[in-house]
């Protein structure tokens, strides 16, 4: 595996080996264990968005495996004067091992990989944002033991988010339903290639029925990065898609509700359920941790996946 754009870009056999590589560096972390793994190894985070949960979980990762980051935005750069990605991206090739990207437009990060010689990882584009599933598909297991046969319910915008969760629950055995007002749909170029991997998927306007005998319930924000001028238009459609405590109980009694945050707290989600007992949202954000580390090793150090660390 060169790049990481897609979760497809995964098969179901190297997610697992992820996951379980995961979970023994979140094991491993608890005892202070750190690893080297990545020294002498640079990774450039090319940001056009902003970014907690992202920049802070790629930069702490490549500490705690001995390598080095570095931040940079189109201000920071040539970009902003007019370079092209292309240049852009021929040139860090020499410098850095590998660039996690942050764009606005999809397109723009396949032009950065097809002119890279370095790995290429889609740290979020308008399309989709693989490396949030895995998080995701980690706190699953973590919390079900298993990922085939469950129901994942996604409930809200059919946004990156919810193109990435169809393709890894297509991936892992997962029945997605997801539920959105009629015009946000998710992509069905996506919703396509799910189908072709086998992924039991139901696109509804419903909420109920998406989350009728859920396992997890996942929703995100109704107005994401780029969609701001919609957010009055949207706050209309969307409110009967709210997960609340009334919607929550249509799931099941142990259903865990996810969040890719950031929360707008009483739009998409009440305090009620964030804050509530089936709420996973903080495990979910710290598997960014784990599950990026896992990746930078497949991607720049491949053979010591699943070993332990020195």
């Amino acid at each position: 595996m060169k790049n990481f754009l897609s979760i497809k870009d995964l098969t179901r056999d190297e997610i697992i080996d992820i996951l379980d590589t995961s979970c023994r560096l979140k094991e491993e972390r608890k005892s202070s264990k750190t690893g080297e793994e990545l020294r002498k190894k640079t990774l450039l985070l090319l940001f056009e968005k902003r970014s907690t949960r992202t920049r802070i979980s790629f930069e702490v990762a490549m500490n705690e495996l001995g390598g080095t980051s570095i931040y940079l935005n189109p201000a920071d750069t040539q970009l902003g004067r007019g370079e092209t990605i292309g240049d852009t991206s021929r040139v860090v090739s020499r410098y850095v091992h590998a660039i996690a990207a942050r764009v606005n437009d999809h397109q723009r990060l396949i032009e950065l990989a097809e002119n890279s010689t370095i790995p290429v990882i889609n740290a979020l584009s308008d399309l989709e944002h693989p490396c949030q599933l895995l998080a995701d598909l980690m706190t699953i297991r973590e919390e079900k033991g298993r990922l085939e046969g469950l129901r994942l319910a996604w409930v809200g915008d059919g946004n990156n988010v919810c193109n990435s969760a169809i393709l890894a629950s297509s991936l892992t055995g997962i029945k997605i339903r997801v539920a959105t007002p009629k015009g946000y749909e998710p992509d069905q170029e996506i919703v396509r290639d799910g189908r072709r991997l086998g992924g039991n998927i139901t696109v509804t306007d419903d909420p109920r029925e998406a989350v009728k005998s859920a396992d997890i319930v996942y929703t995100d924000v109704w107005t994401s990065m780029g969609d701001e001028e919609e957010r009055e238009q949207r706050l209309i459609d969307f409110k009967p898609y709210q997960v609340n405590r009334e919607l929550l109980e249509m799931a099941k009694d142990d259903a865990i509700v996810l969040h890719c945050l950031p929360a707008h707290r009483g739009e998409e989600i009440t305090d009620e359920v964030m804050n509530g007992p089936n709420s996973r949202v903080l495990d979910q954000a710290e598997n960014r941790l784990h599950t990026e580390k896992a990746l930078l090793l497949r991607l720049l150090e491949p053979e010591t996946i699943n070993t332990q660390i020195p």
